[in-house]
């Protein structure tokens, strides 16, 4: 995958803004990095688009910014010599595609059917833009297209929103989702920035859906971790469950035969990706146990430690 786009995946969620005055751009860009979206797609369809781009990309050049709804080849190059460092259309234009693969320039063109991925295809991409997403079936559409075409990305956009955008992000196939919920028009030409700020965050943390899992309580041996199991079973009827290395007392507690991570034990909290909790975490200022990330077959991060103890227990994520 090119690294842009591998960036955006990490990310999740792509801001897509329309900015009327380019003075808003870079205020917008500060409010998008510190609620945790470092990328923005900025819309061509105002005059202020390219001084918007070059404002961000000047201002924050470890931000993400490119250019949504592009439809022509000179819209492409206004876009990459203001900064913009990927280019979006809302439909597949052979000329405008052609043109930036030639350039190396990464380009996510609209589609919503199967003919749109095949001159995709032809055309050397295998990410594309699912364009109108819930007016074009929505992920049970992109579900369905992707299945005879297993080396193709989405990036839908168009009605994703808090309500669904979990559904979309759990279809592995689905790199990001392109919105703009977060990015409100009338907040923007509000100056409400802080309020911005405050909507990403709340997108970013929808998106992780961090949820408790368990606890993990250390005990001394195996003998003790399945004597706490089995009294929670006489207690509160939870079901006891003795496995290798610890006993659960339903699924809430987990007594372990040893001490493990965390002092008095650690607790594990659900992520929707333990890639993009990492990538975001990280991006807050939290240390994660680089030794304690567990790979999947495709070399995605599934498990991992952050590296710090909480009230003296160690914390992991898991999905």
């Amino acid at each position: 995958m090119n690294p842009v786009l591998e960036e955006l995946s990490k990310i999740g969620i792509v801001p897509v803004i329309k900015i009327d005055d380019a003075k808003d751009a870079v205020p917008l860009a500060k409010a998008l990095l510190d609620g945790g979206l470092p990328c923005a797609e900025v819309t061509f369809r105002t005059a202020a688009a390219k001084d918007a781009i070059a404002a961000m990309a000047k201002a924050y050049p470890e931000m993400l910014v490119g250019a949504g709804t592009v439809l022509t080849t000179a819209q492409v190059d206004d876009a990459v010599a203001a900064g913009a460092r990927f280019i979006v259309s809302p439909g597949l234009n052979p000329d405008v595609v052609r043109y930036c693969v030639e350039r190396d320039i990464p380009i996510v063109p609209g589609i919503n059917n199967p003919t749109g991925v095949e001159q995709a295809l032809s055309l050397g991409l295998t990410t594309v833009k699912f364009f109108p997403a819930e007016p074009s079936g929505g992920v049970k559409m992109i579900k369905a297209m992707a299945a005879p075409y297993t080396s193709v990305t989405f990036m839908p956009t168009g009605g994703v929103g808090p309500d669904n955008l979990k559904d979309y992000l759990s279809f592995p196939k689905i790199i990001a989702c392109g919105g703009s919920w977060m990015v409100p028009p009338a907040m923007v030409t509000a100056g409400d920035f802080d309020g911005i700020t405050r909507l990403v965050r709340e997108a970013v943390d929808v998106m992780l859906d961090f949820k408790l899992v368990h606890v993990g309580i250390n005990c001394p041996d195996k003998d003790a971790a399945d004597a706490g199991a089995a009294r929670m079973k006489e207690i509160f009827s939870f079901e006891t469950d003795v496995r290798s290395v610890s006993s659960f007392a339903g699924t809430g507690f987990e007594f372990m035969n040893a001490k493990g991570k965390g002092t008095m034990g650690h607790i594990a909290i659900h992520t929707s990706s333990v890639e993009r909790a990492i990538y975001h975490l990280t991006r807050r200022g939290v240390r994660i146990d680089g030794e304690s990330i567990r790979l999947d077959k495709n070399g995605k991060p599934t498990f991992a430690y952050i590296a710090e103890e909480i009230g003296g227990f160690a914390y992991h994520l898991v999905q």
